[in-house]
C-alpha cells in the first residue's frame, strides 16, 4: 500500500492543533427491493439491474463490494453488508479495499469519524492504482485533540508525483453524524466533495504538460492507522493509547462507475446505450456556476493550507497546474 509511505509536505500548519480521532470505519450500502418477493415486477427490476451493472457499479452490501484486507480482525463487516467497521490500537490498525477496480467514476461513501482524542491517528480513504508510477485520489483526516476540529488533508498523484497537498476544517462536526465524501473523477477532470459541497477541482492539464490520471484502474481503499510521527502538529502530540480501540464508521457506498476487468474498462462497450445512457453522464460533468461559487467559499473559509500558495515550498515559482487548477 503506497499510503503508509508518503508523509504531506506540509510545512506551517494553522496555528489551532488539530487532532482526529481514530476511528473504525463503517460502511454501510443498503439496496431497496433486494429483499422484495420475487414478483414478476421485481424479476425484471433485477434483470435490468443485472444488464446495467456491466457499466456502472451500484450500491450493494458492503460484503459484497469490499474485502477487509489487514488488521487480525479488527475490520469487521456487520449489519448483514450494511456496515463495515475498522479499529485501531496499539497493536495494529485495519484495513479495506473494493474488489472491483476503476477507470473513472462518481463514488460516495459516509464517514463517521472517531470521536474524541484522536491525536496522532489518521484515517485514509482514498483511490489508488499500483506500481512505480501511481496514480492516487486521497481524503485523510488528521486526528486531532478532543474539542480540536478535524484537518481534511488531499493530495492528488499523478505517474508517481504527488506534493499537491490542500488542507481544510470542516464546517461541522464529522464525528456526531455520517457525512458524504465524494470523488468526481472523469477524462476532464477530479472534484472532492463533502455533503455535495465541493472542496477542490483539479483540471486535466496535459496541454501543459502535467499528468492525469487516465489509463490506471483504481481501487478505493480505506484503513485507520497510527501516524503520530507527522499526524497532529507536525508529530508534536502523540497517540493517547488508553482511548484505544479508535473506530471509524462508513456506510451507503454508492458508485457509478467504469468497472475495468481483464485489461478492459466497461465503458468501452460498444453498444450505443453504454455511450448514451443517463447513468454516464457524470463523464462529462463539471462544476456549474452554483458549484463554482461553493467551491469559493469553501476555499476561503474553510482551506488552511494550500501548495499552490506556499512560497517557501517552491521560491522558484508555483507548480504549473496551480494557474489553472480551478479554471
Amino acid at each position: 500500500m503506497h499510503h503508509n509511505l508518503h508523509q504531506p509536505n506540509i510545512i506551517s500548519l494553522p496555528s489551532q492543533p488539530s487532532s482526529v480521532p481514530p476511528s473504525s470505519i463503517i460502511i454501510t450500502i443498503t439496496k431497496e427491493n433486494l429483499s422484495m418477493a420475487p414478483s414478476s415486477s421485481t424479476l425484471k427490476l433485477l434483470l435490468t439491474f443485472l444488464a446495467s451493472y456491466a457499466l456502472v457499479a451500484y450500491a450493494g452490501s458492503l460484503n459484497q463490494n469490499f474485502d477487509v484486507t489487514w488488521g487480525d480482525g479488527r475490520g469487521k463487516i456487520l449489519n448483514n453488508g450494511g456496515l463495515l467497521t475498522l479499529s485501531l490500537d496499539r497493536a495494529s490498525g485495519s484495513g479495506f479495499q473494493s474488489r472491483n477496480e476503476f477507470l473513472f467514476g462518481k463514488i460516495d461513501m459516509q464517514l463517521k469519524l472517531v470521536p474524541g482524542n484522536s491525536a496522532g491517528t489518521v484515517t485514509a480513504y482514498y483511490l489508488s492504482s499500483k506500481g512505480s508510477t501511481w496514480d492516487e485520489i486521497d481524503f485523510e483526516f488528521l486526528g486531532n485533540l478532543s474539542g480540536d476540529p478535524y484537518i481534511l488533508h488531499t493530495n492528488i498523484f499523478t505517474q508517481g508525483k504527488g506534493n499537491r497537498e490542500q488542507q481544510f476544517y470542516l464546517w461541522f462536526d464529522p464525528t456526531s453524524n455520517f457525512h458524504t465524501y465524494s470523488v468526481l473523477w472523469n477524462p476532464q477532470v477530479i472534484i472532492f466533495s463533502v455533503d455535495g459541497t465541493p472542496i477542490r477541482k483539479f483540471k486535466n492539464s496535459e496541454s501543459i504538460g502535467i499528468p492525469f490520471p487516465k489509463k490506471q484502474p483504481m481501487r478505493l481503499y480505506s484503513s485507520l492507522w497510527n501516524a503520530d510521527d507527522w499526524a497532529t502538529r507536525g508529530g508534536l502530540v502523540k497517540t493517547d493509547w488508553t482511548q484505544a480501540p479508535f473506530t471509524a464508521s462508513y456506510r451507503n457506498f454508492n458508485a457509478k462507475a467504469c468497472l475495468w476487468s481483464s485489461g478492459s474498462s466497461s465503458c468501452s462497450s460498444k453498444s450505443p446505450s453504454s455511450r448514451t445512457s443517463n447513468n454516464n453522464t457524470w463523464m462529462k460533468e463539471d462544476l456549474d456556476t452554483t458549484s463554482q461559487a461553493r467551491l469559493k467559499w469553501v476555499q476561503k473559509n474553510y482551506m488552511i493550507y494550500n501548495y499552490c500558495t506556499d512560497t517557501k515550498r517552491f521560491p522558484q515559482g508555483f507548480p504549473p497546474e496551480c494557474a489553472i487548477t480551478n479554471a
